[in-house]
């Protein structure tokens, strides 16, 4: 038998259907799993819109007010369900409007599909009323993107952008698909992609890798863990405290890795970076071996590289080869999935204390409550502090809600102030730091965490950037509690003006609306706190009241987040004041 003969016997045996290529993004998404979508139609779009129509009992569209929010409620979906966000937008301003949220999911790595209309293919290039080249824009902040102009490729290329988004280290893949061929026909059929020649998601692990790493850690005398969200994006929280618990070194944690170890465990010393823990950003400097597991060195994390941790040996336990040696070198890099390695590693080391090593962590995190946190959780005061704002929201959820943060100050006492019992617990944005994040996150968080409590921390700056979203809230009546720490300042920016620019504080206050009147304008309870002693009551009545709420509380408008550490100076320098 000839291999045309083979081939034709093999397609024979595969069932079709004649369906527009419209119809087969949407049966694409189907087969892939995917039940809610975020977006904004247009008419480049328009085709597979009409065609969404007729499947709302089995895919939900939510209508966000601007494409922005599509990704960002995309991400927040993905970031607590562990499943491919999905957006979807026109051409032209509706795909650029992605690209913020697009180049945020790159750099946090999270799994999102966008799919974007395009003018119709014999228009490309002719500059037609809203023709933009997404796949030029996109281009350095995709995992993949790719344009469709013919109908027949649709089912191919759509079953490779969801295993490219959610295989090996997890991004965003852009998909525009030009309007002619969204109504071209096609004989339909589906087969998930299991695997590309060209692209390997998850590298070989090399056991003497593990024999080598584990030859390190057992020899260690200080050793230190810092983990990140690969931890969290590999399913391997259970591995993970094992190997913890197992070698009993003190771990520390990235933003985004938070919550993959409940706050309270005993080894769990605090939060790494500019605005980390005293402990271990001091302590960095004086392990004998750093293991870093997931993450990625972030130049927020190491401060001055030419001073971070060079005493120690270091072990990187990573999934992306392009993230090794790239800013610490490795002296052992054990690829793979964090799940397996963890896993294959841990009958390998020794149980072990450190419990002198311990110590140390316990003696800078004494230093650290007398001199920061005691003030800030428990002013004496005039004023109301963002972290006492948290410690409130702790004592009522008890750590078992998902925070949802904005960017700036109120990101970073949230973080290191709040309390996690649960993974994927912690959703904001890391390496790009974006305004406007969390209120249209939360809104994907909620979706994708349904029977959880949902709270955005958010900025008054940041808040006013993304506020429309709060009609998507009002529509689809989603539960997400909003806490805006009002400061009447972009708080972050006006501390570096405090502190490095001689008090000029230039275009950081801000002059704010009725917050209030603006929520109740879409039906959401409201309420702000301007003294202590109504704040307790307002946070219990917050997370007691059924559906979405907003709370504004009015924190004190020149407080600064401490530890830090200035940038360009080393993780030992971090300044308590």
């Amino acid at each position: 038998m000839n291999t045309d003969t083979l081939k034709k016997q093999q397609n024979s045996t595969v069932k079709t259907e004649r369906i527009t290529g419209a119809e087969a993004v949407i049966r694409c998404l189907l087969e892939e799993g995917v039940d809610l979508i975020y977006g904004y139609p247009g008419g480049a779009i328009m085709p597979v819109y009409d065609e969404l129509y007729k499947y709302q009992d089995k895919l939900t569209h939510i209508l966000t007010r601007h494409e922005q929010g599509a990704t960002h409620s995309a991400q927040g979906y993905a970031r607590t369900s562990g499943k491919v966000g999905v957006a979807i937008a026109t051409s032209g301003p509706g795909a650029t409007n992605l690209v913020t949220g697009i180049a945020d999911a790159q750099i946090d790595s999270t799994p999102m599909v966008c799919i974007t209309g395009q003018v119709a293919s014999h228009l490309l290039g002719s500059d037609a009323f809203q023709e933009t080249d997404i796949i030029g824009i996109s281009t350095p902040v995709t995992k993949w993107n790719i344009q469709i102009t013919k109908a027949e490729d649709i089912p191919a290329v759509m079953a490779k952008a969801f295993y490219i988004a959610r295989s090996g280290r997890p991004g965003p893949v852009l998909v525009d698909i030009t309007k002619d061929a969204q109504f071209a026909e096609i004989d339909f059929s589906y087969e998930k992609c299991k695997g590309i020649r060209s692209y390997k998601a998850t590298p070989k692990t090399e056991p003497q890798s593990l024999k080598d790493a584990a030859t390190l850690i057992n020899a260690a005398k200080k050793p230190m863990i810092v983990w990140g969200q690969g931890v969290i994006l590999g399913e391997a929280e259970a591995e993970f405290k094992a190997f913890v618990e197992k070698t009993g070194i003190p771990a520390a944690w990235t933003i985004l890795g938070v919550s993959a170890l409940e706050t309270a465990h005993p080894l769990n010393v605090g939060m790494v970076g500019m605005h980390g823990n005293y402990g271990p950003n001091k302590l960095t400097n004086e392990c004998d071996l750093l293991i870093a597991i997931g993450m990625r060195f972030d130049d927020r994390v190491t401060g001055n590289l030419a001073t971070y941790a060079k005493q120690a040996k270091v072990v990187h336990f990573e999934i992306d080869p392009a993230e090794v040696s790239k800013n610490v070198k490795a002296d052992v890099a054990v690829m793979g999935n964090v799940k397996n390695t963890l896993a294959a590693i841990l009958p390998e080391v020794n149980k072990n204390t450190h419990a002198s090593w311990l110590q140390e962590f316990e003696a800078h995190d004494k230093i650290e409550k007398e001199s920061v946190i005691q003030e800030e959780l428990y002013p004496t005061k005039d004023g109301i502090s963002m972290g006492e704002v948290i410690r409130n929201v702790n004592e009522v959820t008890k750590g078992d809600a998902v925070v949802v943060t904005d960017v700036g100050q109120h990101q970073m006492m949230a973080i290191r102030y709040a309390e996690f019992v649960k993974s994927k617990s912690n959703v904001t944005s890391g390496g790009l730091g974006t305004m406007g994040f969390a209120l249209p996150a939360a809104i994907g968080a909620k979706m994708g965490a349904p029977d959880r409590h949902v709270v955005a921390v958010i900025g008054d700056g940041g808040y006013q950037m993304t506020i429309q979203e709060l009609g998507t809230i009002f529509q689809n009546n989603i539960g997400v509690k909003i806490l805006v720490l009002n400061n009447e300042f972009l708080g972050m920016v006006r501390q570096w003006q405090e502190l490095f620019f001689e008090n000029r504080y230039a275009s950081t206050e801000m002059t704010n609306p009725d917050f209030v009147k603006i929520a109740e304008g879409y039906n959401i309870p409201a309420n702000r706190v301007t003294e202590r002693a109504d704040l307790a009551d307002a946070v219990k009545t917050m997370f007691e009241t059924e559906g979405a709420y907003f709370l504004e509380v009015c924190v004190e408008k020149e407080n600064n987040v401490f530890p830090m550490i200035p940038t360009g100076a080393s993780v030992s320098d971090i300044r308590l004041k």
